[in-house]
């Protein structure tokens, strides 16, 4: 495993959603030391903690270990992205980040105004 690259792939994501190291090691339940420690290549992980931060970071493990992504397969926000101006898409990448941020505060509050916005229920 290249832990260094695994690390860097982690601490891009963990940036780009805009999240400190000390609330993504809260959410992802590590001390902030050990995220930076993941981050840095300096220690591995357990499946577990994979797991966790494959779901805070939206990323699949595949990406995060080997640094592969799905391209083959486009889903279909992509295919609607692609038609898209560059202004258009800017404005939708942080329509994205505020929404994924606010489905990963799991506040009720939160979950029932954006499921009126979206004309979601949730389970």
């Amino acid at each position: 495993m290249d832990w260094s690259a695994i690390g860097k792939r982690i601490r891009q994501q963990r940036e780009y959603m805009g999240f400190t190291r000390e609330q993504f090691a809260e959410q992802i339940d590590v001390t902030p030391k050990f995220c930076s420690d993941i981050e840095t290549g300096a220690k591995g992980m357990s499946v577990p903690t994979l797991c966790r931060i494959s779901k805070v970071l939206r990323l699949s493990t595949d990406y995060i270990l080997y640094g592969k992504t799905e391209q083959e397969n486009p889903d279909s926000v992509m295919m609607v992205l692609e038609n898209c101006s560059k202004r258009e898409r800017t404005y939708a990448e942080q329509l994205l980040k505020i929404f994924v941020a606010a489905m990963n505060s799991n506040e009720e509050k939160t979950l029932l105004l954006i499921g009126r916005v979206f004309s979601v229920r949730w389970a």
